[in-house]
């Protein structure tokens, strides 16, 4: 279930399909069953599915399986949102006539934007952004649900515009654009693109979901009269209007045709750039050279050094994976290349290789997964970063695929990258447990002091 309110979450299109009771208990009032909480109603799981699914059916009659199934797998797509699929457990191989039946007729609908509506948004937005010194374009996950990306990429090339993304929208815009000036997440933010955003006198801001961990406690600076917040189907301005029935991508293609090239936000970000600190420090700080061999040090495994040689494992052929911990935080630094985005699953981008870093944590909650993995014949690469977080799993086994030194990093990261790479490969990286990103200290006071107000009582 955890999955799968995540992926509810995130307007994932998942199918879950379970093992129901046999099709001959229900209705039997006196049958208790195994697995179940001890009545012989048997919709509790169901109901806990409604919170986090699109559409729900139960096939325990295959008179009406074929529209049943179609039905949901229709629903999920049109959707972009999970189903839930019981189907009773003496039902699969069986034959019905119903199966010679030929499929259910299917095609997506078209959401088409209001003409009016669009070119009233179009217009009031193009007038709010071209009177705009510096403005600047900011991306969120919703870019992804929407499908528009590439009317985003359009619109930023036409605008000229400074181009940060919220720390969920990593992977979603081409980082090698030449506007790109990192993530946006208030006081930890990539080093100038903070400053670059919150002193712009305008904001179009794509897709964003504003929670409490990408507001950092709700911290940010934005002001609600110069955002222009456009979501999968409106558009609000400012403080004034919002247009409903305007799909994303169509709004993002006529305003591109409408507004002027202005760069005065990304010339603002280039005088306060310096190429020593740049944003990304991910060095290798235990290795050094000696003529034209490259000495490391067997000391104790930091976490920069890491995730700087991670990123030399990646290409267009990779997808990263970050659990939300440390290695969000890290993941945020690296430089992607095009094509390797921050992806949800391995059936996302079918070709290409997964890299996972995982916390010792995180990774309580999915270890089951890797049984799966190692039965689909998957050859990701999972990093377990344990910091000794969780004590009883200080260290889950001392084994060969324990590295806690930069020589021994490197070396399973070559067998991984090229005697097993067609294999699965599980590394667990020991680093200390307060080695961590100065980014992520701030992140933790500032949520920690959003969360524990006090109750406020209305007397």
């Amino acid at each position: 279930m955890n999955a799968i309110a995540g992926a509810y979450s995130e307007d994932l299109p998942v199918i879950c399909i379970v093992g129901g009771p046999n099709s001959n208990d229900y209705g039997a009032n006196n049958r208790i069953l195994h697995h179940s909480i001890g009545l012989a109603d048997f919709s509790q799981e169901l109901k806990c599915f409604q919170q986090i699914t699109c559409q729900q059916v139960v096939v325990n009659n295959l008179d009406n399986a074929q529209e049943q199934i179609d039905g949901a797998i229709a629903a999920a797509l049109e959707h972009s949102k999970p189903v839930y699929i019981s189907i009773s457990c003496n039902l699969p191989g069986l034959s019905h006539p119903s199966f010679l039946r030929n499929p259910l007729p299917f095609s997506l609908p078209v959401r088409l934007s209001n003409t009016v509506e669009l070119e009233l948004a179009v217009e009031t937005a193009a007038e709010f952004l071209n009177k705009a010194v510096k403005p600047i374009l900011l991306a969120g996950p919703k870019l992804r649900s929407a499908k528009a990306t590439e009317a985003f990429h359009k619109l930023s090339n036409a605008s000229g515009y400074s181009v940060a993304i919220m720390p969920t929208a990593k992977g979603l815009v081409l980082e090698n654009h030449p506007r790109f000036i990192g993530t946006y997440w208030g006081t930890i933010s990539t080093p100038y693109c903070n400053e670059t955003v919150e002193l712009a006198d305008a904001y179009l801001i794509v897709g964003p979901v504003f929670n409490d961990y990408i507001n950092v406690g709700h911290s940010l600076l934005l002001k609600e009269e110069r955002a222009i917040i456009v979501q999968p189907h409106s558009v609000r301005i400012g403080k004034g209007p919002t247009f409903r029935f305007v799909e994303m991508k169509d709004f993002l293609v006529a305003l591109a045709k409408r507004i002027k090239h202005n760069t005065t936000s990304h010339e603002n970000y280039e005088r306060m750039y310096m190429a020593d600190d740049g944003g990304h420090p991910l060095i290798m700080r235990s290795s050094w050279s000696s003529g034209d061999e490259i000495m490391m040090k067997k000391e104790a495994l930091r976490v920069n050094v890491v995730y700087g040689h991670l990123e030399k494992m990646l290409s267009s052929n990779t997808t990263m994976i970050a659990d939300t911990g440390v290695s969000w935080f890290s993941c945020q630094k690296l430089k992607l290349p095009q094509g390797c985005g921050l992806g949800y699953a391995q059936a996302a981008s079918p070709n290409n290789r997964v890299i996972a870093c995982i916390g010792d944590g995180s990774f309580q909650m999915g270890a089951q997964e890797v049984s799966t993995m190692l039965r689909c014949g998957q050859n990701s690469i999972i990093f377990l970063i344990n910091n000794g977080g969780y004590t009883i799993e200080e260290v889950i086994h001392e084994g060969s695929y324990n590295v806690s030194c930069e020589e021994e990093l490197v070396e399973a990261m070559k067998m991984a990258t090229e005697e097993k790479r067609e294999c699965l490969c599980f590394i667990e990286v020991l680093v200390h447990k307060d080695d961590t990103s100065k980014e992520l200290v701030e992140f933790c006071l500032r949520t920690s002091l959003f969360t524990s107000r006090a109750p406020t009582y209305i007397l």
